[in-house]
């Protein structure tokens, strides 16, 4: 990534480790944090779908929505940009365990935006009570210095694709049903 970026990335972080340090932050990013990891509480809530027969399709939807993210964030781009996180550059500043692997796209935040979008698509007032869980997971991201705030916003934005992407191509076999 460029020197550029990455200079505007450390900044921003800067000011969130500035302006929004307190205890309640330290309490609370972590839980945040560690809900999304390996989308714990995106299967949690696919699980809660799945026993409602109205919502057992979209759980379905989650659950290919968080396998597509795992390939495109995990397997592909991770590997591929190889950019390290803050916290390897500055470990210092850390506080959580510095995890092992890359930095972009932030996993975290890809998945949740990927089921956040689905449920959106499914029910507004639903998506929008997961989109605050998502931005919640996002910014714990940044707090405890693990990604950079670029990291973040291309999580949101692949994530958000994705999941749109996922709602139609799960949608197609009944698009031709209708016109086919």
């Amino acid at each position: 990534m460029s020197g550029r970026l990455t200079n505007t990335d450390f900044r921003i972080l800067d000011f969130i480790r500035r302006k929004t340090s307190c205890g309640f932050m330290d309490f609370m990013c972590p839980i945040w944090s560690f809900l999304g990891n390996g989308g714990m509480i995106w299967f949690a809530a696919a699980a809660v779908l799945f026993a409602t027969k109205r919502y057992r399709p979209i759980a379905f939807i989650m659950i290919g929505g968080l396998a597509v993210g795992v390939i495109i964030c995990n397997l592909l781009l991770k590997y591929t940009v190889a950019r390290p996180r803050p916290c390897h550059i500055l470990p210092e500043f850390a506080r959580i365990r510095v995890p092992k692997d890359y930095s972009f796209p932030s996993g975290h935040t890809m998945s949740s935006f990927i089921c956040a979008t689905i449920i959106t698509e499914a029910n507004f007032w639903l998506g929008m009570a997961a989109v605050a869980v998502a931005m919640m997971i996002g910014f714990s991201r940044l707090y405890l210095y693990v990604h950079f705030p670029s990291d973040v916003l291309c999580g949101a934005f692949l994530g958000t694709l994705s999941g749109v992407a996922v709602w139609h191509a799960a949608l197609l076999p009944q698009m031709s049903f209708i016109f086919g």
